[in-house]
């Protein structure tokens, strides 16, 4: 699930990647609205939220791409209805057996801690477990999708999976996020809040599953096709994936956080492509999100991975602009200008010469 820091002046100290000021707030995508680095270099990231702000001869050429992009999709693709919110339902118990992360004992939204982890051998070992876990329940949730099913009951069939495995579903009361899990349909970019809202034939829809078993969280998300997704959209979709692939193979010990956001935007750009800069990846184990944050796009943050560290990836693409608006719930976030957005995320381990998908699941 990614981190959103909702408030700007996130800066980067010697000891840390980055740290929130007390006036930040996080949520479980990071969410990052300015960037304020120390090192006195520039940010390729910073003011790229700032409507007023000049457009480079490559963002400009990368929006005309873009918009003959769309404008080459069917007709009635491009007026597909905005997202509108349905009934949420209840939360869904738990039951009382099942051991439940800190979090849930307050509705307080958790700061990110400035601990990195890097679990031990056992650690490792309950690490894969809940990975494991968590990509097999994605797995099956993806067999759910197809029109006229509805988030919530995706939300539901979710749920049952985790608990009957003995796990609690992370996101549930994190910051009084009210369901199991994340699903985000179009042009959510992230933290979708599941509904009675059906799928239509043509949706896309991100679902970001996090399971907490035995004290430790495994995170990883997918989006799924629903239907006849029009080619425009399933090009956003597959390369989004890419990106992730691509950012992942340069992780190893002691390789540059900053490479990860470059090569996803390489690869982002060369199809046009917006990658968002306001979510961010995290570290996670014990604790749902930590330090180090990653910085999907181009960046001149400092450090470098450690073996042993584990972290997800978690890039957002999307089909038009990177601007977003989120919704009175304060987390259903959604494209500004209504364009389909798409995310992949994997929990890695870093190892001496690569980096270990711990959420993969065949």
């Amino acid at each position: 699930m990614a981190v959103l820091l909702s408030r700007p002046n996130l800066q980067v100290s010697h000891k840390h990647e980055a740290f929130l000021s007390s006036s930040s707030s996080l949520l479980m995508g990071a969410h990052v609205t300015s960037f304020t680095p120390l090192s006195g270099k520039k940010s390729y990231c910073q003011n790229r939220l700032v409507v007023s702000a000049k457009r480079s001869g490559l963002e400009e050429a990368m929006r005309i791409r873009r918009e003959r992009q769309v404008n080459g999709t069917p007709t009635s693709s491009r007026r597909r209805p905005p997202l509108r919110r349905g009934r949420v339902s209840p939360r869904l118990p738990v039951p009382d057996h099942i051991q439940k992360p800190p979090y849930t004992s307050s509705n307080e939204l958790p700061e990110i801690s400035s601990d990195f982890q890097i679990p031990d051998a056992e650690g490792i070992v309950h690490m894969r477990a809940a990975c494991e876990l968590a990509a097999r329940v994605l797995d099956y949730a993806g067999t759910l999708v197809r029109p006229s099913v509805t988030t919530n009951e995706i939300d539901k069939a979710v749920h049952q999976m985790i608990i009957d495995a003995g796990a609690y579903p992370s996101p549930l009361g994190y910051g009084r996020f009210p369901k199991s899990v994340c699903t985000s349909v179009n042009e959510c970019m992230c933290h979708g809040i599941p509904d009675s809202r059906q799928l239509q034939d043509g949706d896309i829809i991100n679902i970001d599953v996090t399971v907490y078993l035995n004290g430790y969280h495994g995170d990883t998300s997918k989006t799924f096709l629903c239907g006849n997704v029009n080619t425009a959209t399933k090009r956003l979709v597959k390369v989004t994936e890419e990106c992730l692939e691509r950012g992942i193979a340069v992780c190893k010990d002691g390789a540059p956080f900053r490479k990860i956001g470059k090569r996803i935007s390489e690869h982002a750009e060369k199809f046009g492509f917006g990658v968002v800069d306001r979510f961010v990846g995290h570290g996670v184990g014990t604790i749902f999100h930590s330090e180090p944050l990653i910085f999907h796009c181009r960046n001149e943050f400092p450090g470098v991975m450690v073996e042993g560290q584990t972290f997800t990836i978690e890039p957002v693409l999307t089909l038009g602009t990177i601007e977003s608006i989120t919704w009175e719930d304060n987390w259903t976030t959604l494209t500004k200008d209504g364009l389909p957005s798409a995310q992949f995320e994997h929990t890695i381990l870093i190892t001496r010469t690569g980096a270990e998908i711990l959420t993969k699941y065949e």
